[in-house]
């Protein structure tokens, strides 16, 4: 059972040069930093989990969830002492992908920067691949 987290963004990269490694989902420093604080005070949680769903005008979305299990066809992405469980449904769709936390005056807020996105809605929230 997980509760809802967080607002995520998503953006197309293009001309990106895909690095190769193990994990599907890369963590920037400041992603690693900002679930290390979402975590502190939520023992219960063993990481976040990632998920997508059709949602918006583009067709899927991903989610953010806090999650206190492991289900057996979760990819797990271990870096830095922090765990992101990626569900099945969004494997495919997060190969490449760095998931960043950015800040800014009015908002904060995690962005997938994913080199598989043919196309994204206007507000970033939604996207097709």
């Amino acid at each position: 059972m997980s509760a809802s987290m967080v607002r995520a963004t998503v953006r197309a990269v293009s001309k990106r040069k895909i690095l190769p490694t193990r994990a599907a989902l890369t963590l920037t420093p400041s992603a690693v930093n900002k679930i290390r604080v979402l975590l502190q005070d939520k023992p219960e949680y063993i990481g976040l989990k990632v998920g997508v769903r059709t949602r918006g005008c583009n067709g899927l979305t991903y989610t953010l969830d806090y999650t206190r299990e492991r289900d057996k066809s979760d990819e797990e992405v271990l870096q830095d002492g922090v765990r992101v469980f990626i569900a099945k449904k969004a494997q495919l769709t997060l190969l490449g992908t760095e998931m960043d936390f950015v800040e800014s005056k009015l908002s904060s807020e995690f962005v997938f920067n994913n080199p598989n996105i043919k196309g994204t809605c206007g507000c970033g929230e939604s996207f097709n691949m």
